[in-house]
């Protein structure tokens, strides 16, 4: 009886029929295009690339050198014209310079990354539990009041240090880690954790310090209709509402809406960035890519290449080009103001941070990590000056109305960081050599046993 099934056997090729059938059918060559889209792979991958810190670190880096060595060649004049060039309408004030867009825009979404960093330090990171956030949240407090002390009291007598008080208080998280990443391989993930921790507690107190010192005048109503908005974009984030269409728009209004108000717009990206939900949850809808990713977690891993490969590298170009001719560069050891925020980010940092961790560990029930020694603490806190970024903003503001000092004010603060990150350098790899000895032995160790064992 026929089970009404029919096999049929399929004829086997021999391997140059194989060859035959994959090899595909020849092609004219397609001429090469310059910026072609990239494949969804390459993409990707250039996204994983730039979404770390010695990749960030390296194109602020060469972006801040492409801006000074432009500043001081033939072509500066060139540079002063790009960087005046007005764009935008009118209209809320949008009527900004090349400058301004990527101190005011650009930046907002370097701020907003920093949002979701602190909240998701709050919910489950070191700020979550307030004992062990006591050590780094002291560090980073103490990291801020120390370097306005040095400022002020060596820019005491100048006319426009009551200006720039606020300059060495900031630390360059995306710089600071990528020093951390390439020279302390061998060193504990515990310091990382610190100085991530630290430098999130302390670019929340420039924010503060921004909104707050360098607002010089309040347009109420425009106030109050940000305060409108961002209350919507709450709702909107605990409706579980993920549409792009609204949520995009939604957030350009704020900005706008800050902007015209007379906040420093990028007060914006860390408030819808606080906004964002970061609760962990399992809807299907939302997390198609990743069960395990809120909203806040999304938002954080599609900006992070735009902030780290353009906007940051963009703000360092347009705002290092300190122009160092003529007796520019003997004002930069001679001059107070510049002096003053170096000294401020060289010795207030690193001071204020290593002091109130160890005030903080002696005074009070907080400890070091167990994996850590008070060397590893010194050697993070002299990379804490490196006050790149934000530093490099608030000069902008506090010195806006006097050029030359801005240009001073600028130059204080590469000089400062640029002291700051190659002290660290050498009191890391200190350290990272102490510690791969340290395995070395214990592999040692551990090997020994083992074959004493057998």
């Amino acid at each position: 009886m026929g089970s009404g099934l029919s096999i049929t056997t399929r004829p086997q090729l021999s391997s140059s029929h194989k060859d035959a059938l994959m090899t595909p059918p020849d092609r004219p060559a397609s001429p090469s295009r310059v910026f072609a889209r990239l494949k969804r792979i390459e993409r990707r991958h250039v996204a994983a690339v730039l979404r770390t810190e010695t990749v960030g670190g390296a194109l602020l880096i060469a972006f801040a050198l492409l801006g000074l060595l432009w500043a001081n060649s033939p072509w500066r004049a060139s540079y002063d014209t790009v960087k005046n060039t007005v764009v935008g309408p009118h209209l809320w004030h949008l009527d900004l310079s090349l400058a301004d867009w990527a101190a005011d825009f650009l930046l907002a979404f370097f701020f907003l990354v920093a949002g979701i960093e602190l909240k998701h330090e709050l919910q489950a990171g070191e700020l979550s539990n307030p004992r062990a956030a006591a050590l780094p949240v002291v560090s980073a407090l103490c990291g801020m009041i120390v370097p306005i002390g040095v400022y002020l009291a060596v820019s005491a007598g100048h006319t426009n240090a009551g200006e720039g008080w606020a300059v060495p208080t900031a630390t360059d998280i995306a710089f600071a880690l990528a020093v951390l990443a390439v020279v302390g391989q061998n060193l504990p993930s515990a310091l990382r954790a610190f100085l991530l921790t630290l430098a999130v507690v302390d670019d929340l107190g420039a924010i503060i310090i921004i909104a707050i010192a360098y607002t010089d005048s309040i347009d109420t109503g425009a106030l109050v209709i940000a305060a409108v908005l961002l209350l919507a974009f709450y709702v909107v984030q605990r409706m579980r509402i993920t549409s792009l269409w609204l949520n995009v728009p939604l957030g350009l209004a704020i900005w706008i809406a800050v902007h015209a108000s007379g906040v420093h717009a990028t007060v914006a990206g860390v408030a819808i960035g606080l906004m964002l939900r970061g609760r962990r949850h399992g809807d299907s809808d939302e997390d198609h890519d990743d069960e395990l990713q809120s909203p806040a977690e999304k938002v954080q891993w599609r900006l992070q290449p735009f902030s780290a490969g353009f906007c940051v590298p963009v703000f360092a170009i347009m705002s290092a080009g300190v122009y160092v001719g003529g007796k520019t560069l003997g004002s930069l050891v001679s001059d107070q103001i510049p002096l003053a925020i170096a000294a401020g980010l060289f010795i207030g940092k690193a001071v204020g941070v290593f002091g109130g961790a160890y005030l903080t560990a002696r005074f009070t029930r907080a400890e070091l990590s167990d994996e850590l020694q008070w060397r590893d603490i010194a050697a993070v806190s002299a990379l804490t000056g490196v006050g790149f970024t934000v530093s490099l903003l608030i000069a902008e503001l506090g010195f806006s109305d006097s050029p030359d000092v801005l240009n001073l004010a600028k130059g204080g603060v590469l000089l400062g960081s640029l002291a700051s990150a190659l002290f660290a350098v050498v009191l890391l790899r200190r350290r990272d050599r102490f510690y791969d000895q340290l395995c070395t032995a214990e592999e040692s160790e551990d090997s020994e046993l083992v074959l004493g064992r057998e």
